[in-house]
């Protein structure tokens, strides 16, 4: 690995207080999606150009000739999934597609190529073609964008396994490129012979040193490279072929262009018990969601503006604890296209996200060879969060430590979500929903080994929340 892409990572202080508690730690960019385009084909005289290119003249633009490339783009896709026998399934508005992707999923290591395909509407930008009174074909697009059909090609690449595009069948055919940082990080571990055990999305187990600096490459500046050559590898030989076939993808110079659509960064925190990871999660979400101002917020999303911006545009602003599946709470932070999110991953790791859904909210341009760039602003977002969560949480437990009265210490408060325990017991403490109670105490159960346990009602905040129950917006601007 070249030195140049063994960037140091920012330390943040939360991981940095129980590191004592964790078994390992690593970064790892984790959804990508691409938007590919066609220059030509967004403005109308682009797109009178290209027709020249492909047809010879403008003889044959009209609505009819234009709307023939839909109708032949579905029986070419429906024709090849019957000669090779590949699952096509039309799906209903609302139908979670990954989860019908998973049931499809091959189980031979050594396959490549496409193995479902599945269609369903979505809007798109087509082209209306009038005609003017000297005959000139005049291009206006649909307003509003119309939903037509748009096929998901599911697809094992050799680089970065599942990949999945979804292209409109209606001329310049727009597409997107969805991938996964952890299916690439995962077959390059293999690759080198690095052992890596990994459980859904995450990484669980193996050498994670290893693995995070391999995951560190895809904030390196050579990764837009690869992500140019997966794309090129399969929109036009194994998608676009179903709309212009080689021939006239070459005559009328059909080339795709790339930028960044979405990109999630995430640092994942594998502690060494699960029991201990619940303590400490469940901590941090009823010390810190009451502190964290709107103003810490918005600088932490990189989001500040001088005083002549105009309120009424402002995107809304949101914090979510979502405990509605079961033992699952999620945090979210929404703050117009960008998302804050904690939640616990398998038994013990502690997941922190940033999610730019549409990388134009960043301000920084959305152009392919930023990628880099677009990832790292990601990391440094995460970075800020954790600092803020710790901050919150520290001067909660500032507040409660226990002082000196005469020559008499008060009972000390054992908490979980302090590292200093060195031998924390394996035992859950059985807390009612006392609500927010602060300065009185109450005594827990008799561990093994230990008197009984004094432990501050203050550890009750919100302990209600422990149960599952549908979404609770926390606050909203």
């Amino acid at each position: 690995m070249k030195k140049q892409d063994q960037a140091v990572k920012p330390a943040d202080d939360l991981s940095t207080y129980h590191s004592e508690l964790l078994s390992g730690q690593y970064d790892c960019v984790d959804r990508i999606i691409l938007d590919g385009y066609f220059t030509l084909g967004l403005t109308g005289g682009g797109f009178r150009t290209w027709w020249r290119r492909l047809t010879g003249s403008d003889a044959t633009l009209d609505q009819e000739h234009v709307q023939r490339f839909a109708g032949r783009f579905s029986r070419r896709v429906r024709a090849f999934a019957r000669e090779h026998k590949v699952p096509l399934v039309d799906c209903a508005a609302g139908e979670r597609k990954h989860r019908i992707a998973e049931k499809y999923l091959p189980t031979d290591p050594t396959f490549r190529g496409i193995f479902l395909i599945l269609v369903a509407k979505a809007p798109a930008g087509v082209w209306e073609v009038r005609k003017c009174r000297s005959g000139a074909p005049h291009l206006e697009r649909k307003q509003p964008w119309p939903y037509v059909n748009h096929y998901h090609f599911h697809l094992i690449d050799p680089e970065w396994g599942h990949v999945t595009i979804k292209m409109s069948g209606h001329p310049p055919f727009g597409v997107q490129i969805m991938l996964n940082g952890h299916e690439w990080a995962d077959r390059q571990a293999r690759k080198r012979r690095v052992s890596v055990e990994k459980e859904g999305n995450c990484f669980v187990g193996g050498s994670i040193q290893a693995v995070g600096q391999l995951a560190d490459t895809l904030c390196a500046q050579r990764i837009t490279g690869q992500l140019a050559a997966v794309c090129d590898r399969w929109v036009y030989t194994s998608c676009l072929c179903f709309g212009l076939d080689l021939d006239e993808q070459r005559r009328s110079g059909f080339r795709y262009e790339y930028s960044c659509l979405q990109i999630e960064y995430s640092r994942n925190l594998l502690f060494r018990r699960g029991v201990v990871l619940d303590a400490v999660y469940q901590g941090l979400i009823d010390r810190s969601r009451t502190l964290l101002g709107i103003e810490q917020l918005k600088t932490i999303l990189g989001w500040k503006h001088r005083p002549h911006y105009d309120a009424r545009y402002s995107p809304r602003l949101e914090r979510i604890v979502n405990t509605a599946d079961y033992d699952l709470t999620v945090f979210k932070i929404h703050f117009g296209k960008l998302t804050l999110k904690i939640y616990d991953k398998g038994a013990r790791v502690l997941r922190i996200e940033a999610i730019a859904h549409n990388a134009k909210a960043l301000r920084r341009g959305n152009s392919l060879p930023r990628f880099a760039q677009l990832a790292q602003e990601r990391q440094r977002m995460v970075v800020a969060f954790l600092n803020a969560l710790q901050a919150a949480t520290k001067s909660v437990e500032v507040a409660l430590t226990p002082r000196l009265c005469g020559d008499h210490r008060t009972s000390l408060q054992r908490n979980a979500c302090n590292p200093r325990p060195r031998h924390f017991p394996s035992v859950g403490f059985l807390l009612p929903p006392i609500g927010r109670v602060w300065g009185a105490w109450t005594t827990g159960p008799v561990v093994e080994g230990t008197g009984p346990v004094v432990v501050p009602k203050c550890i009750c905040l919100g302990a209600a929340f422990s149960l599952p129950r549908p979404v609770k917006r926390i606050r909203s601007v």
